[in-house]
């Protein structure tokens, strides 16, 4: 079972707190764990954001492809950008005072799984997928429990 929904947005400021709101309630909707969605809501607004200040003269938007199953959650943050070195990013500590810098690293420390596709002709995709916990009376924690329970023969 899962669900899955895409976002095209401008690349406005405005709309991270409308990506992180669609995310974090469809999460609580399903009956996701709040520690799970408070983590998904800060790492989608970090990428969202690196979208934002980081993707040049990419076009004027954004799309944000989520997919949701019984296990975990994986997100696709994607921009017409000019791409640029990955491999670079996060591997240090940002300077104590710093701004800027923290992102990366904050998204590699809240996720399962972090990667940069990035191509100076089509743009930078950050994939994201974090393992989810389930209200065992929620709609999917009932559906997970149904689907493993036993079959009679």
């Amino acid at each position: 079972m899962k669900f899955e929904f895409a976002l095209c947005l401008p690349r406005d400021r405005l709309t991270v707190p409308v990506v992180r709101h669609i995310l974090g309630s469809t999460l609580r909707h399903l009956g996701v764990d709040e520690e799970y969605v408070e983590d998904v809501e800060l790492v989608v607004t970090e990428a969202c954001t690196n979208v934002l200040r980081h993707a040049g003269d990419g076009g004027n938007e954004y799309e944000v492809n989520v997919v949701i199953n019984e296990s975990n959650v994986e997100i696709a943050v994607s921009d017409q950008g000019g791409g640029f070195d990955h491999e670079l990013i996060g591997l240090e500590a940002a300077p104590v005072g710093d701004e800027e810098g923290r992102g990366v690293n904050l998204m590699r420390m809240l996720v399962d799984h972090l990667q940069f596709v990035s191509d100076p002709r089509s743009g930078t995709v950050v994939h994201l997928t974090k393992s989810l916990g389930f209200d065992r009376e929620s709609l999917l924690g009932r559906l997970i429990s149904a689907e493993a329970a036993p079959r009679p023969n």
